[in-house]
């Protein structure tokens, strides 16, 4: 029974950071209607920087989330105005934009790859080798310090979305854009500020990626399939189905890799993305498609 508990708490602990990662993800898709299948890409980038930071300057992957969050934000801002401004109001050039991202990973990929090679990397910050006892439990002190960060982003997250007027036109524009122009909210503006959200939430997340996971340039593929199997599973555009979705899967997850090994840890994440098309294809939380 213990080690079922101890089990469950490492799931949990990961779930949060999942939850996090596959939150700018959806906040795109939900105002934007863009899969951005560069978002695990631009995750590995705010990994490199957090390691850079702490490689040249000493400075802890957490803390370096209050440098990297305001420079992916100004990444975003930039790449939506240089690749989406044009295409986002057309649902026909909206379809592109899932080859234009893809485009996109494998730049980025090639880019990193050529400033720091394909060589395995982590920060390794002092709490990376200590844990956190609760009697007969433990949890890996990195794990707790980013479970506790992602979940103190999510919640400025909501508190930004539920009470000040950008939010309100944030969660008119992904309830219906047509009806959001009509009420005087500028879908473009709104677009373009989410884009930079995504990518600054990416950031935190390449962050606590860069001493929870190693990681190389070519990384990004494997985490682009779990987190579109998380938002997928809560619903697309649900911020609430994203952390619905991260939390499951994770403690599934956690169970499989203690009794049948690591290899087998992402077959959870890939089994539920293919119930939830068969079953359930909007998601948890989503609704299903009027005709």
């Amino acid at each position: 029974m213990t080690q079922l508990v101890q089990i469950l708490l490492l799931g949990l602990a990961l779930g949060g950071v999942y939850a996090l990662m596959a939150s700018g993800l959806t906040l795109i898709f939900g105002v934007m209607g863009i899969v951005n299948l560069a978002h695990a890409a631009f995750m590995t980038v705010a990994a490199y920087l957090a390691y850079w930071l702490f490689a040249r300057y000493g400075l802890d992957p957490i803390l370096s989330i209050a440098i990297v969050m305001p420079v992916m934000f100004g990444l975003g801002v930039a790449l939506y105005q240089l690749l989406f401004a044009r295409s986002f109001g057309d649902p026909r050039t909206r379809g592109m934009t899932v080859l234009l991202t893809f485009a996109l990973a494998l730049v980025v990929e090639g880019v990193l790859g050529w400033l720091f090679t394909n060589i395995y990397r982590s920060t390794t910050p002092g709490y990376t080798a200590s844990a956190l006892l609760f009697g007969p439990y433990y949890l890996p002190e990195a794990q707790f310090y980013a479970t506790v960060m992602s979940l103190a982003i999510l919640g400025l997250l909501w508190a930004f979305l539920r009470y000040s007027r950008t939010g309100y036109a944030i969660r008119a524009t992904m309830q219906n854009r047509t009806a959001a122009q009509v009420v005087g909210v500028n879908v473009g503006r709104i677009s373009m500020l989410v884009f930079g959200i995504g990518m600054a939430l990416a950031g935190a997340s390449g962050a606590m990626m860069s001493f929870l996971f190693p990681f190389y340039p070519g990384k990004h593929w494997e985490w682009v399939a779990v987190l579109l199997s998380l938002v997928v599973l809560g619903g697309m555009g649900r911020l609430l189905g994203a952390l619905i979705g991260a939390l499951v899967p994770s403690v599934v997850a956690a169970y499989v890799s203690s009794f049948y090994g690591p290899t087998w840890s992402p077959v959870p994440f890939y089994l539920a993305l293919f119930l939830i098309l068969l079953i359930r294809p909007q998601g948890l939380l989503g609704k299903r498609a009027e005709m």
